[in-house]
This record gives structure tokens, C-alpha cells and sequence, in this order.
């Protein structure tokens, strides 16, 4: 279970116990900070925290802006400025030389529009969302802290933000980010005024389908769904005993390799992971996901007998090309030097995890850019009047 899903479960289990609940939301920061916008933490009024907005530093004295600034249940933005020396004498020393901002709402179950039903709706129906909020105004603008508009798969929007000249140009932004799938912080000068809004992308869980159902593919289903993915196993064996060896969360298919296409649903999306150890299975399988939309496909086994795989296919009347290619991994996994299962395990999750980030896998100390997605703030015009 992600952090995200953690929080869902959170507000639930906080609603049926008559808590009173928070979500505090990283939503700018500045310089280096150790969580970037979109971090989120919930919180309750006995205390309880889900989540972390930073490692450790600030969690606490977010609490207590819940307890003694929010009486009235209105949104509030707090600043931690640690560029400043004072950061050692307030006692949060970060040791990250940054600005991190944290708006911090009181949840309610019924409220318009509600984003974290939309994000719980974003997760069980495995589609992406956009969620623009206003977190910080100056002069004569027709928003409030907390503002927001949701924007659908479909195109529909629910929004409570009120400003003629600022709906157009988020709704723009929104429907770009939900295309480029790339959260961002967005400045909007207005004819009286400006606005700052945090445009999030929530995104589904990652939909992992492990073909295989050794013992070595259980790590792999374990460490996947540690980060709160959605694990299918296929057993080509149809052995019933596989659902025992996986977590009871996980979708378990038993099937056979001449069947195997009809029963998995994969889209541009799927991380797909072959370690059935039986080479005709492997044939099939790949033979299947080779033309599919599959962003990742990654083949166990050592790099000459991916090789012959593909001869095969060839032989077989199969015509693949350059694109198709470059999504294929095999051998499988990055350069860690494993050979235990769950060193193989963390190896696949790691390469993964780097093709879906568009990442190398390399050493950080190698990289010459920021570690993180840039969040600085675009500053958006608005000449309407």
C-alpha cells in the first residue's frame, strides 16, 4: 500500500471513529526540500499522522497549527523557511536549504468538490485526475484558500473557484497537465489581482502482471505491492496451490499459454515482468506483448536466450520494430550485482520504477540535475478584463 491509498484508509477508518480529520498538502517549494509538492500527511485531532510531508521535521508542528489555528475549520498556509540561520534556533533544522509551503484543511466528508472522494474514485477505477488548488491570492480575486476544480477522464469539471478571469486558464493548465501527466505550480497574474494554484496529477496504481509463479516471483509481487501497485500473477501452470504462495491482494489467473492472451487485459500503462522458466510459455507470452501497448516488458533470463526468443517469433511469421524493442528488457533488471530472489526482486522493481520516471537507474551523486521533478513556480498573464 502506497502512501496515498494509506491516507484514503486513514480518513475512512477516522470517519467511522468520529475523529475530526486534516490533510496537510505540500503544494510549493523553493530550493532543496526533501518532499516536493503533492506530499501529503493526514492528521487527527487525537493525534494520529498518516503520511509525511518532510522526514520528520515538521509533522509535529503542523499538528499544533490544527490545534490552535483552525478552530474555525478554514484552510491555512504554512511557510518553513529553512534558507534562514534562525532554522537551528526554531528547532526544526532541516538540513535542506528550502521553502516548503503546507496548506492544511479540515476534511469533510460532504463537501463540493470533494477531492478526496475524486482521488479514492481516481484509484478504484484505475484512471488519472487532475486536482487544481488555490493555495495562495492577492488582491481584489474572487477565490478563497482552498479553492479547487477537478478535472475527469471525460472532460467533466467541478469546480468551486469563482473568478471569471482565472477558470479558463486553470482548466487549460489542468487539461495540459492531464496530457503531459506532470503536476506543476502555476502563477496567474489577474486584471486585480493574482493567484498561485498547485495543478496535481493523481495518478492510478502502476498495474504490474508478473507471468510466473515461482518462488522467485513472490518477492516481486511483495515489493510491488509495498509501493502500492496493482499486482495480477498469471500461473500458466494452473497450479491452485500459487494462490496461496501471494498476498491475498493480488490477482491470481491460472491459465495456459494458448489461452493466456484472452484472460490479461494490458494497456499502455502495464508493467509486465516474464519468469515462467518454460521457454514455449515465454514464446507465447511474448509473442503476446511484443504488439501491445505495454510500457515495460521485462524477460528473465540470460541475454542470448531473449535473443533466440525473438529469432523464434521471427520464424514464426512475427514482425516487430525499433519501438516495440526499446520497451523490452532482457536480461531484466539494473546492475546490482543480485542473485537471490529478492535481490533479483528489488533489481526488477528498481528498473521499473526508473522506466516509468524516465530515469537511468544511475548513481544520484552521477547526476547533474535536480533529483526531483522542478516545481518552480510558471507565471501565467491574464490580459482579460
Amino acid at each position: 500500500m502506497n502512501e496515498l491509498q494509506a491516507i484514503l484508509e486513514g480518513f475512512e477508518s477516522s470517519q467511522k471513529s468520529g475523529e475530526i480529520t486534516f490533510l496537510a498538502t505540500v503544494v510549493k517549494t523553493e530550493g532543496s526540500t526533501y518532499r516536493r509538492p503533492g506530499a501529503k500527511m493526514l492528521i487527527t485531532n487525537t493525534g494520529r499522522m498518516i503520511g509525511t510531508i518532510s522526514a520528520g521535521c515538521l509533522e509535529n508542528d503542523v499538528f499544533e497549527h490544527t490545534q490552535q489555528r483552525m478552530s474555525d475549520g478554514e484552510p491555512i498556509v504554512v511557510t518553513y523557511d529553512n534558507t534562514a540561520s534562525e532554522d537551528i534556533l526554531w528547532g526544526f533544522g532541516l538540513g535542506c536549504n528550502g521553502i516548503v509551503q503546507v496548506l492544511v484543511e479540515r476534511l469533510e466528508r460532504e463537501s463540493t468538490p470533494n477531492a478526496i472522494a475524486f482521488t479514492q474514485e481516481c484509484l478504484n477505477k484505475k484512471h488519472l485526475g487532475i486536482i487544481a488548488t488555490v493555495f495562495a491570492f492577492e488582491g481584489a480575486v474572487n477565490v478563497k484558500l482552498g479553492s479547487r476544480l477537478l478535472l475527469y477522464p471525460n472532460g467533466k469539471i467541478i469546480t468551486d473557484i469563482k473568478e471569471p478571469n482565472l477558470i479558463p486558464s486553470v482548466i487549460a493548465d489542468a487539461q495540459a497537465a492531464f496530457t503531459n501527466q506532470k503536476s506543476s505550480v502555476n502563477n496567474y497574474q489577474l486584471p486585480l489581482g493574482s493567484a498561485e494554484v498547485f495543478i496535481e496529477v493523481i495518478q492510478p496504481p502502476t498495474p504490474l502482471v508478473i507471468f510466473g509463479a515461482g518462488y522467485d516471483a513472490v518477492p516481486v509481487a511483495q515489493f510491488a505491492q509495498a509501493l502500492g501497485w496493482d499486482v495480477t500473477v498469471v500461473d500458466c501452470r494452473a497450479n491452485q496451490a500459487t494462490k496461496e504462495r501471494f498476498p491475498a491482494s493480488c490477482d491470481v489467473i491460472l491459465s495456459r499459454r494458448e489461452i493466456v492472451h484472452q484472460q490479461v487485459f494490458i494497456d499502455d500503462y502495464t508493467a509486465a515482468v516474464v519468469m515462467t522458466h518454460n521457454y514455449l510459455d515465454d514464446l507465447e507470452i511474448l509473442k503476446m506483448l511484443l504488439p501491445s501497448p505495454a510500457r515495460y516488458i521485462g524477460v528473465l533470463g540470460p541475454k542470448l536466450r531473449t535473443e533466440r526468443l525473438l529469432e523464434d517469433l521471427s520464424l514464426q511469421g512475427m514482425v516487430y520494430n525499433t519501438e516495440q524493442l526499446k520497451r523490452l528488457h532482457g536480461p531484466i533488471g539494473i546492475d546490482i550485482g543480485a542473485d537471490t530472489p529478492e535481490g533479483i526482486a528489488i533489481a526488477i522493481i528498481a528498473e521499473i520504477q526508473a522506466v516509468l520516471t524516465n530515469r537511468n537507474g544511475n548513481f544520484l551523486r552521477n547526476r547533474n540535475q535536480p533529483i526531483h521533478q522542478c516545481y518552480e513556480s510558471s507565471l501565467n498573464l491574464l490580459l482579460t478584463t
